[in-house]
C-alpha cells in the first residue's frame, strides 16, 4: 500500500510552483469534455464553494469532427484552426465560462495543443467543428492558415511514416502521425494564439504538446504570454487519460476504494499542485474482437452532440457524467488539503506492511488500512485536544458528525480502528472539522 499511494501520489500531482491560484486553494479539477456552459454553473453553484482553485478544460480550438469511430475523446487532439468552437461550445459561451468563474475565484486552465495538427487520415473536407475546410495530406489549412512550407516531415523513420509503436519512445517523440509545425509563420500563429487566450481572460494556461516528451527548442514559446496574465504547465494528455480522462469511472467496488485512497493520498501529501480528475460512464467495448474502449468520446446525443451534466438530488450527476470531484471523499479532501496548506509533513507510521499514516503539522492527519485485517492503532497525530469528525465516512455539520469521531487526547494520540471491510478504508480529520 505504501509504495502504491506513493506512486499514485507522483503520478496525479506536478512539481513544486506557484499555481496562481487564490490563497488558500490548492487543487484544480480537471472537468474532461465538459460543456463550456456546465462548467460555468460548476464554478458558481460547486467548485468555489467547496474550494477548487481551477479548472482544467478540454481543448478549446477546432478540430477535426471523427465518425469512426463515432466523435472520440482524442478527436479533440486533432486541430484543425485556433477558432474557438468545439463540442464544449463556441467563443461566446467559453468568454462567458471564464468570465464567471474567475468571479467567484476559480481559473481556467486551457489545455492548448501545440505543435502538430491533425493526422493525415483525416482526409480533406470540411468536416471540423467549425466547418472550415482543410486538407491533412496535404499539410493544407487554411484557417489559420499553414501550408505544407509549416511543417518538418520524415521524422519518423517506420515503413509508413507514422507511429507504429507506442511503446517506442523515439516514434513517439517524433510525432510520426501528426506534421510537427516548426517555420517561423507558425511560431508567429503561436503567438496570436496564446495572445488571444491571454485575452480570453484563462490567466493560467496549460500548454500540451501532444504526445511529445519533450519541448525541444519550444521554451522560448513561455514567453508569448505576458507572465502577468499566463502561467505555462506542460503536460501529456496520454498521462491526463491515465488519471481517469476519457472516461475511467466504471469502477468495480475494490477499484472505487484504491482510487479514492490514492487521491487521498495525493490531496493530503504537500508535495506539489494537485489535480483531481472528473470523467464519465463507459462500458466494456470491443469491436472486432480488439478492445475499444480508447475510442470512447463523451456522453453525447445522436447528432454527436455533448450531453449537459445533470445534478441528481443526492448532488451525484447524471446523464452518464460520474463526476468524482463531486465524491464526498474527494470534495472533502480537496478541503482537506486547503485546511493543511503551509503545513510540515509530519508523524509518518507504517507498520510494514499495508498501514500508513501521516500528518501535515498540526492542521490535519490520515490514515490508510489497505491489509487484509482489522486495523487498531493508537497514533500520535499532532492536533490539538479535542473530539474531530472523520471527513471520510462522514462531515461536520453544525456541531454533529456524520461520520465516524475521533477523540485526540492531550498529548495528541488517538485510537484508529479501520475495518479491512469498509467501504472506504481510511479516515481523514483536521482542525476545521474538531467538533
Amino acid at each position: 500500500m505504501q509504495v502504491l499511494l506513493l506512486l499514485a501520489a507522483v503520478g496525479l500531482c506536478g512539481a513544486q510552483y506557484n499555481s496562481n491560484t487564490q490563497a488558500g486553494r490548492t487543487s484544480i479539477v480537471h472537468l474532461f469534455e465538459w460543456r463550456w456552459a456546465d462548467i460555468a454553473l460548476e464554478c458558481e453553484r460547486y467548485l468555489a464553494p467547496n474550494g477548487f482553485g481551477g479548472v482544467q478544460v478540454s481543448p478549446p480550438n477546432e478540430n477535426i469532427v471523427i465518425t469512426n469511430p463515432f466523435r472520440p475523446w482524442w478527436e479533440r487532439y486533432q486541430p484543425i484552426s485556433y477558432k474557438l468552437c468545439t463540442r464544449s461550445g463556441n467563443e461566446d459561451e467559453f468568454r462567458d465560462m471564464v468570465t464567471r468563474c474567475n468571479n467567484v475565484g476559480v481559473y481556467i486552465y486551457v489545455d492548448a495543443v501545440v505543435n502538430h495538427m491533425c493526422g493525415a487520415a483525416g482526409g480533406s473536407g470540411t468536416h471540423s467543428t467549425c466547418g472550415s475546410y482543410f486538407d491533412a495530406g496535404n499539410e493544407n489549412f487554411p484557417a489559420v492558415p499553414y501550408s505544407g512550407w509549416d511543417f518538418n516531415d520524415g521524422r519518423c523513420y517506420t515503413s509508413n511514416g507514422e507511429i507504429q509503436n507506442y511503446g517506442d519512445i523515439y516514434q513517439v517523440i517524433d510525432l510520426g502521425s501528426e506534421p510537427i509545425t516548426g517555420s517561423e509563420y507558425f511560431g508567429n500563429g503561436r503567438v496570436t494564439e496564446f495572445k488571444y487566450g491571454a485575452k480570453l481572460g484563462t490567466v493560467i494556461r496549460k500548454w500540451d504538446g501532444e504526445k511529445m516528451a519533450y519541448l525541444k527548442n519550444w521554451g522560448e514559446g513561455w514567453g508569448f504570454v505576458p507572465s502577468d496574465r499566463a502561467l505555462v504547465f506542460v503536460d501529456n494528455h496520454d498521462n491526463q487519460r491515465g488519471h481517469g480522462a476519457g472516461g475511467a469511472s466504471i469502477l468495480t467496488f475494490w477499484d472505487a476504494r484504491l482510487y479514492k485512497m490514492a487521491v487521498g493520498f495525493m490531496l493530503a501529501h504537500p508535495y506539489g499542485f494537485t489535480r483531481v480528475m472528473s470523467s464519465y460512464r463507459w462500458t466494456r467495448n470491443f469491436v472486432n474482437g480488439q478492445d475499444a474502449n480508447d475510442w470512447i468520446g463523451p456522453p453525447s446525443n445522436s447528432d454527436g452532440s455533448t450531453k449537459s451534466v445533470t445534478i441528481n438530488a443526492d448532488t451525484t450527476c447524471g446523464n452518464d457524467w460520474v463526476c468524482e470531484h463531486r465524491w464526498r471523499q474527494i470534495r472533502n479532501m480537496v478541503i482537506f488539503r486547503n485546511v493543511a496548506d503551509g503545513q510540515p509533513f509530519s508523524n509518518w507510521w507504517d507498520n510494514g506492511s499495508n498501514q500508513v499514516a501521516f500528518g501535515r503539522g498540526n492542521k490535519g492527519f490520515i490514515v490508510f488500512n489497505n491489509d487484509d485485517w482489522y486495523m487498531n492503532v493508537n497514533l500520535q497525530t499532532g492536533l490539538p485536544a479535542g473530539t474531530y469528525c472523520d471527513v471520510i465516512s462522514g462531515q461536520k455539520e453544525g456541531n454533529a458528525c456524520t461520520g465516524k469521531q475521533v477523540y485526540v487526547s492531550g498529548d495528541g494520540t488517538a485510537n484508529f480502528q479501520i475495518s479491512n471491510t469498509d467501504e472506504d478504508p481510511f479516515v481523514a480529520i483536521h482542525v476545521d472539522a474538531k467538533l
